[in-house]
């Protein structure tokens, strides 16, 4: 089964809400998704932004992911956007892919 991986990229507005939300990540919202099924997760700061953000998650296979979205995602999303709403200038976009091919 292909493996899937899951990001979520994150634009902040300022320094400060910036280590607020990787401080939230790190304390626990990483752990949750893992907890509800990824395998692995890496927290990413993009060139070009200081407060631009990838979040990238690795589930074992689709159906993991397909569970996760109905089981945990609906709490854990609720959860963040109640602590980082849009309407503080924070900009979030999700993708999914498929792995193809794992090189060394």
């Amino acid at each position: 089964m292909p493996e899937l991986v899951y990001t979520v990229a994150v634009t902040l507005p300022d320094e400060e809400t910036a280590r607020q939300w990787v401080h939230w990540l790190r304390e626990g919202h990483v752990a949750d998704v893992i907890a509800g099924g990824a395998t692995s997760a890496e927290i990413v700061v993009m060139d070009g932004s200081p407060y631009a953000y990838e979040v990238r998650y690795r589930f074992p296979s689709r159906d993991g992911f397909d569970r996760y979205e109905r089981e945990c995602a609906p709490r854990l999303r609720a959860e963040g956007l109640k602590l980082f709403p849009v309407e503080r200038g924070i900009a979030y976009r999700r993708s999914v892919g498929v792995v193809v091919q794992r090189l060394p």
